[in-house]
């Protein structure tokens, strides 16, 4: 067949038309050489016309069709300007729609272009100066008994189509089947005059194009008939198609695994390295001479398995209390979490290291260590399971007014019953006296304000002896900023001070007198368990620790 061909078109050593490759947005035009006269010199109105031809779209990617061809009728051969993709090598976005282009196509499209009202990427569509079809229908096709069939066009198996106008009635009919024989029925049928549209002399041929998805668009045999029905085509004495490439699936999956795997190494490498370094305990040299041993911020994560809310032993303005146990050495601690809102700062915070780290002493709980990660300041205790309540500072099975402890002993000090707070598993077997002083002093260092809180000087010489406790405690609630004393005479309400609660017992010389060591404590290493006096305390049976 004499073809004029521009764009990727081809023919092959076989005889096939090849349209397209598999070369992203490339075009292919194929046209008959010599133009043909479509209307008589009497009225110019447009002829009859059959054609029929057989096709096969062989996809890239399977399932993926990309983007279509069509049969067409255009007044040239070359289509100048016209564009690939959705415009399958026709038109382009300037001219779509203009009447002056003179285009007639049946396109069978393989992808769904929006933009141009495609009802699915399985159509064929009859298309007049416009990629906006006038009709179309998803690709199908009838048996004898008129049962409809849907067709794949990109099934890559070879199917036949027949075009035919009928310039008397001005009916134009496409009818798809994957046999040799033509179909009694169609699948698109419109009445439309072409007359307007047609040239006295226009080319008949084929455009295909591809998108970003490819397909080969091949054309495995023709006939075009002016004057009568195209002849049908058997299939079977065809050229053949090409066999399927040698498939490249297992290298294309290795490729991508081994890609894939090494990219997400990398990126895990890279964000272990951010994390260790955004999580590093940075050593200052100040660090090295501030006290006691120093705790990494995983060490101390690790004991108290995460911060987690079971081990929260309590909380207040400085931050939270968590129970933990060092992994290398299953000691019990008490971890202090001191919280970024709290007005202790960096300073205060090194100030208690580098003082309470030096002191020992039995009535203190001592300071094991302490860690310190950016914004993560951490103080590390012994943890005192028992020094009066012998219960936890929140206690969730208790009653709703005995839910945290310091409110619950603050509420019993008020109501003059304070006895009631001492662990009931003494069985009354305590000096109650002591009991009284170290309740006291507890609500003391429990106080919301820190300048109501005794330092950690008054709070030994308290305990030794050396000074007696202050009449009055100040209130729990630092918003209140005064103190609980009240007076019967005046304001209606009870004083709740210390002779309160000790005035049925007999007066302890202890309170009386000064130790005869009486050195104030300073910033210096000292070991309070030498020469101390008279120390107070509060001696419990072995069986209730």
């Amino acid at each position: 067949m004499n073809m004029s061909l521009n764009g990727a078109a081809e023919i092959e050593d076989n005889g096939l038309l090849k349209l397209t490759n598999t070369t992203s947005r490339v075009l292919g035009h194929a046209f008959y050489s010599s133009p043909i006269k479509f209307k008589n010199s009497t009225d110019s109105k447009s002829l009859s016309f059959s054609t029929c031809f057989a096709f096969a779209i062989i996809n890239e990617y399977p399932e993926l069709g990309g983007h279509g061809f069509a049969f067409t009728i255009s007044p040239t051969k070359e289509l100048v300007g016209a564009l690939p993709s959705q415009y399958l090598g026709l038109l382009n976005a300037s001219d779509n729609g203009n009447l002056t282009n003179q285009i007639f196509a049946v396109e069978f499209d393989t992808v769904q272009d929006f933009e141009f009202g495609d009802i699915n990427g399985n159509h064929v569509g009859i298309d007049i100066d416009s990629m906006i079809s006038n009709a179309s229908a998803t690709a199908a096709y009838f048996l004898e008994n008129s049962t409809k069939q849907e067709l794949n066009l990109k099934s890559g198996k070879v199917i036949q189509a027949w075009i035919d106008y009928d310039s008397e009635t001005n009916r134009l009919d496409v009818k798809l089947s994957p046999f040799s024989a033509k179909p009694t029925s169609s699948i698109l049928s419109i009445v439309v005059d072409l007359s307007s549209i047609i040239r006295d002399t226009m080319y008949v041929g084929f455009s295909a194009s591809t998108g970003m998805l490819s397909s080969s668009h091949y054309i495995l045999g023709w006939s075009f008939n002016m004057s009568g029905e195209a002849e049908s085509l058997t299939l079977s004495s065809l050229p053949s198609l090409p066999g399927p490439k040698k498939s490249h699936t297992a290298l294309i999956v290795g490729v991508s695994v081994s890609a894939f795997l090494f990219t997400a190494f990398v990126v895990g490498i890279a964000f272990y390295l951010v994390w260790k370094i955004k999580n590093a305990d940075v050593i200052e040299d100040w660090e090295l001479d501030v006290g006691p041993h120093r705790f990494s911020y995983q060490e101390l994560k690790k004991a108290t398995r995460g911060f987690r809310d079971k081990e929260l032993l309590g909380f207040g303005g400085f931050g939270r209390v968590y129970k933990g146990t060092l992994p290398n050495t299953n000691t019990q601690v008490a971890v202090k979490r001191i919280s970024r809102e709290s007005k202790q700062g960096l300073r205060e915070f090194i100030s208690e290291i580098a003082s309470i780290g030096r002191l020992r002493h039995r009535n203190l709980v001592q300071l094991l260590g302490w860690c310190r990660r950016r914004g993560d300041l951490l103080l590390v205790y012994d943890y005192m399971p028992n020094v009066v309540c012998g219960r936890k500072p929140i206690e969730p099975k208790a009653l709703p007014e005995e839910l945290v402890l310091v409110d619950w002993v603050w509420d019993r000090w008020k109501g003059g019953a304070i006895l009631e707070v001492v662990d009931s598993r003494l069985n009354g077997e305590f000096d109650e006296i002591e009991a009284i002083i170290v309740v006291k002093l507890g609500l003391m260092c429990s106080n919301n304000s820190p300048y109501a809180r005794p330092t950690m000087r008054q709070v030994v010489r308290y305990l030794e002896g050396e000074v007696a406790l202050p009449e009055v405690v100040e209130a729990l609630d630092e918003s209140a900023g005064i103190s609980v004393n009240t007076t019967t005479s005046g304001g209606g309400g009870q004083s709740l001070e210390f002779e309160d609660f000790v005035h049925s017992y007999p007066n302890s010389s202890y309170y009386e007198k000064v130790s005869n060591w009486s050195s104030p404590l300073n910033d210096a290493d000292v070991d309070l368990e030498v020469g101390l006096s008279s120390p107070v305390s509060l001696t419990v049976r072995d069986d209730a620790r």
